[in-house]
């Protein structure tokens, strides 16, 4: 029935499981790259490490368990099955929050943060800094369904958590994203401002402003550095996911040695880490992340959101957009994120900012590489909207 929220539970049979483990033995692996470092992509030594433990060591039901004793869901919006977890706080005036994550990420990047912002309390905090936390999984992510013909983008996906938001009784509510869901977002706030509250983006989309370019702080002249960097070395994947995304589609789905070369490679560049993802994350949690894809099936579809979107949201942080953002905005730019524009750059786009810090530590994955720092953030921004 259209609008009917069901419950759901992961129980993944044991044969996938097993079918998993065996493509992993199985794997056909290359000769090593000719370089020492990862600048040809994931080392050999590395990912076939990776992937033994992924077949012998690694155990899924621990992660299921742990998922299920969280109260997940599913509803139909706009023809689209959506799975999100949806957290209530214990303390009856706490904010509505709905958390979106991005590629190649997933409701997993939430897992250290939900306690905490559900029950401060319990955490060390205060219940004045609650909130009830909703964290879908994208259209063509995790067990969210995937979609059957185009016109899935950001737009559609901004006012599919409105609905949502609105069909689980939270009338004004807060909205947080990195990644994909920093868009979504931020466009959610454009298309909502009567019910949000504030909007908390991690970072902020917004280009760098050429008024500045004749006096540039030394961070802003770093920010330009690497946003030039990933140009030259960092985007084969956006490229071809934004271009050809069918084609990369079948290996991501069919190899789980390639979906993990493919999606580690970014943990490793995009987190603070030192140069090793293991130094950001346990192997563990890689991998976690890495079953909301091979599990149902999602490499394909979700690239497929590059096709959709990415162009038009590569445009907002590199050339600019006419658009403005009036919604009260909290706005969290680590350290080894990029982009990163700077706070003058930022007010040309939201013009209502309200919040702004640089943590001293961390990268793309804030919630999932320091919760406590994302936490920090979250209630310091709301606390000024509430």
């Amino acid at each position: 029935m259209t609008g009917e929220v069901t419950p759901f539970r992961l129980d993944v049979p044991e044969a996938t499981l097993d079918d998993l483990r065996e493509r992993l033995r199985r794997t056909r692996w290359p000769e090593p790259q000719t370089v020492e470092d990862w600048s040809q992509g994931v080392p050999l030594d590395y990912l076939r490490e990776l992937c033994r433990y992924w077949a012998e060591d690694y155990d899924w039901r621990a992660t299921e368990r742990r998922l299920n004793a969280l109260p997940q869901f599913r509803t139909t919006i706009d023809g689209l099955g959506i799975h999100f977890l949806h957290v209530r706080s214990p303390h009856p005036d706490a904010l509505p929050l709905v958390l979106t994550h991005g590629w190649p990420g997933s409701v997993v990047e939430f897992l250290k943060v939900i306690g905490p912002l559900t029950d401060p309390v319990a955490h060390g905090g205060d219940a004045r800094d609650a909130f009830h936390v909703v964290c879908p999984s994208l259209p063509g992510y995790g067990f969210s369904d995937r979609p059957a013909r185009g016109g899935w983008g950001v737009e559609r996906i901004a006012g599919a958590w409105i609905r949502l938001m609105d069909r689980l009784g939270h009338h004004r509510y807060g909205a947080q994203g990195s990644d994909w869901g920093t868009t979504v977002t931020t466009l959610v706030g454009r298309q909502d401002p009567d019910h949000v509250a504030g909007i908390h983006l991690t970072p902020p989309l917004a280009a760098p402003d050429p008024a500045t370019f004749g006096d540039l702080t030394p961070a802003e002249a770093a920010a330009l550095a690497d946003l030039e960097r990933a140009q030259r070395t960092e985007d084969g994947y956006s490229l071809e996911q934004s271009t050809r995304p069918q084609t990369i589609g079948y290996g991501l789905v069919d190899s789980p040695a390639l979906l993990a070369a493919w999606i580690v490679e970014k943990f490793r560049s995009w987190t603070d880490c030192d140069g090793h993802p293991e130094n950001a994350l346990t192997r563990d949690e890689l991998l976690d992340n890495l079953m909301f894809y091979w599990l149902p099936g999602t490499g394909a579809s979700a690239a497929r959101l590059y096709w959709e979107s990415f162009t038009e949201v590569q445009r907002i942080f590199t050339a600019g957009t006419p658009d403005v953002v009036t919604v009260p905005a909290g706005c969290s730019v680590f350290p080894k994120e990029n982009p990163r524009p700077s706070r003058r750059w930022a007010e040309k786009r939201f013009t209502d900012i309200r919040y702004w810090n640089e943590p001293d530590k961390g990268g793309h994955f804030a919630a999932f590489e320091q919760p406590d720092l994302f936490v920090q953030d979250l209630r310091a921004f709301f606390r000024l909207v509430r």
